[in-house]
This record gives C-alpha cells, structure tokens and sequence, in this order.
C-alpha cells in the first residue's frame, strides 16, 4: 500500500520540480535491489538516483515497473561515465541507460564526474543538451564539477546544468562550492550524506543535537542537509531506516545547531580523496 508521505519539492533553474530527498541506490541489485527500491517508492520516495556505473539501471527500471505510483509522478536520475564522454559515444550510452531501465525518459541525466585530463566533458555534455532537446532526458546537470568547469560549460554551450551532485557531510560541508551553486542558480545534491556510515562523524555532538529533538542521529544530518538547502540521496535498503530517512520534516534545527554540525568539516573530509579538480572516472 502506497503511502502519501509529503516530501516538500524544489523547483530546478529549468522548471523541473524535485523532491528535497530521494534514494540512492548504489549496490542495490537484482531482485533484492528491485524489492528495496520499490518499498521506497511505496512509503513516499518519489527521486530515485542511479548511475550508468553502478549496474543497475534495469534493476531501477524494475522497481519502477512494479510500483503503483504513476511513472509521472517519479523523478529517476542516471549518469554518464567518464569513459564514453566523447560526443558520439555519450549520444549511444544514454541511449544505452534508457534500454537497460525499459524507460522512455530520464528525468534527470547527470555526468558523473568531469574527467578535466581527458578534456571531453564539454562535447559530453553537448550529448545531454541534445538528448534533452529529443525528450530522452527532463532535465541535465553534473556531479563533481568545480565551478571553473560549470563556467566553461555554460561559455561554450549556453545551457547552465540544473543541478551539481557533489560529495557533502558534515566532515566535509563544500561551503564555498555550495554559496556559488546558490549565486549561479544551481541546485546542490549530496552524495554520502553521512559519509558512508556515520559512525565515524563525531558522535558526541550528533547524539546532543539528536537527544534535544528525541531524533536519530542519522535524521540530524539529513535535516541538516535540508536546511543548507542541498538534496541527500541516501541508500538504504532497510524499509524502517527507509522510513526514518524522510521523517525529518516535522522539525527543525536552530543556527547554533546548524554551525555545530558544519563546524565538524575537515580540509581532509574528502571520503576517498577524489578530488574533482584531478580525478579521473573509468
């Protein structure tokens, strides 16, 4: 039984409307994968991100099909990898995306990661612009992008992406990245919100803040997340901690709380130390 949790929406610089939390599905796979990401949808998820890479574009496409929500009603995100940027190979391998989920369009197609040494993630994203103009795509942004790439993309094709998923928690906050999104009217999207387990964040302050709201840890850091105005993706397979991951909307965290969470950032908070600026993508 479907049931209607009322995520807030947010309304991207291209009209596209979309919820202020969805589900990442990395390593969600197979029939398992299909089960989990159909229970999301049926308890109120309506943004569903997957990637090119992460293999389970069908399994996506499956839960979709499955589900009794209208597929209008969903906002499902793929993106493209680094290895097929270049422009004739990014036109077949979204093409490719759509096949493997059995969808007629993505909602949002992003570039998973600009790759600035091989120098293709202009033409690649000439492949979303035209995807997006044949209605094989809603809306296109990037994930990973420094802002000197944004710039460039808007410089040499006009279009500006709608939305930049970048890598945000409270170890590593991307303010300065955050307030230019804000300046050039761009969504921000969070991957690894609690930093791939939130067992390693420094609890002491997160269980205080969490303990004055009679809240989890983890619903901290999301609404967190909500107030910086960013959209977290997390994944969870666990219907109850499904659940717990949208219930953050009946309260709300004050400006100390807030700077105590950004506060817990790290120069070094980068999970894997990719940094955008040299990181290559296969």
């Amino acid at each position: 039984m479907v049931m209607n949790k009322s995520i807030p929406e947010i309304t991207l610089n291209d009209g596209t409307t979309l919820p202020v939390i969805g589900l990442g599905t990395y390593m969600l796979r197979g029939n398992e994968g299909a089960n989990a990401i159909n229970n999301a949808i049926d308890i109120g998820y309506r943004l569903i991100d997957s990637a090119y890479n992460y293999e389970n574009e069908g399994t996506v496409g499956e839960a979709v099909r499955r589900s009794s929500v209208p597929r209008e009603e969903l906002r499902i995100t793929s993106k493209l990898p680094g290895r097929y940027q270049e422009y004739d190979k990014a036109v077949t391998t979204i093409q490719e995306s759509l096949y493997r989920a059995n969808l007629d369009y993505y909602d949002l197609y992003l570039i998973h990661w600009p790759n600035p040494k091989q120098e293709q993630y202009v033409e690649a994203w000439q492949a979303l612009i035209d995807a997006k103009k044949r209605g094989l795509i809603r809306s296109i942004g990037v994930c990973n992008f420094i802002p000197e790439h944004i710039e460039r993309l808007e410089k040499e094709t006009g279009v500006k992406p709608s939305i930049n998923q970048i890598e945000l928690h409270p170890y590593f906050n991307q303010a300065p990245q955050r307030k230019w999104h804000e300046e050039n009217n761009i969504t921000t999207e969070s991957w690894s919100p609690f930093t791939r387990g939130f067992k390693d964040i420094q609890i002491d302050t997160l269980q205080t803040i969490a303990a004055q709201h009679n809240k989890t840890i983890p619903q901290i850091i999301l609404r967190w997340h909500y107030q910086l105005g960013a959209i977290p993706i997390p994944k969870s397979s666990s219907p109850a901690r499904q659940l717990e991951n949208i219930s953050i909307f009946d309260f709300s965290l004050d400006e100390t709380e807030m700077s105590m969470i950004s506060g817990l950032t790290r120069t070094d908070g980068r999970i894997n130390n990719q940094d955008p600026a040299v990181y290559e993508e296969f």
